[in-house]
């Protein structure tokens, strides 16, 4: 069981931090602003945009790593051992 929980953590802290950096960069207007949840921008480039994506991405990632390592799998097995 501890090697899912060290999997979804790994997953959710790199993801976590992508998610940070690319909010820092993007969604935040200033420092006395909304911070990382701010507006996104209009008129952003080809790149602006797929970072924007990668951005949600990596939110997405990040919950649903910690659901699946931490919940299904080992839920999963429990039930597969009361079954046999």
């Amino acid at each position: 069981m501890a090697d899912e929980f060290a999997k979804g953590l790994g997953i959710a802290t790199t993801a976590g931090l992508g998610w940070m950096v690319l909010s820092g960069w993007y969604t935040t207007p200033g420092f006395e602003d909304t911070q990382l949840i701010g507006e996104i921008p209009t008129g952003l480039g080809t790149y602006g945009s797929l970072a924007i994506v990668l951005r949600e991405v990596l939110f997405w990632l990040t919950i649903f790593s910690m659901l699946l390592f931490w919940v299904v799998i080992p839920g999963f097995r429990k039930a597969r051992q009361a079954y046999a």
